[in-house]
């Protein structure tokens, strides 16, 4: 039992935990996020972060777009913030910046 424990503490310290109305664009199809984004404001939600980093900044940003533009007009962008992580490689094992950005849209 100590060690089921233990295994299930070493697991919540590896993933933070999630934040409720977030979406984390990656590789997936725009469409999949704005879906996203759409059934999180629609389940009562005021708003909704999209959170990227890296080459998946685009197409955070186009979420955003379709979103406002296109499927909820009535959705602003209330807050832009860009910031600079630093991300060990697996690969090199040596530490490298990664761009993200965060933008919350709300009503």
């Amino acid at each position: 039992m100590a060690n089921q424990s233990e295994h299930e503490e070493h697991e919540a310290m590896e993933m933070p935990p999630r934040e409720p109305n977030t979406i984390y664009v990656g590789k997936k199809p725009t469409m999949n996020y704005v879906l996203a984004c759409l059934t999180q404001i629609n389940n009562g939600g005021d708003f909704v972060t999209v959170k990227a980093r890296g080459r998946a900044i685009s197409r955070a940003v186009d979420v955003a777009q379709v979103l406002t533009k296109r499927f909820a007009t009535d959705i602003k962008v209330q807050s832009i913030a860009i910031n600079t992580e630093q991300v060990k490689s697996t690969i090199t094992g040596g530490m490298s910046n990664v761009s993200s950005i965060e933008i919350k849209l709300g009503k």
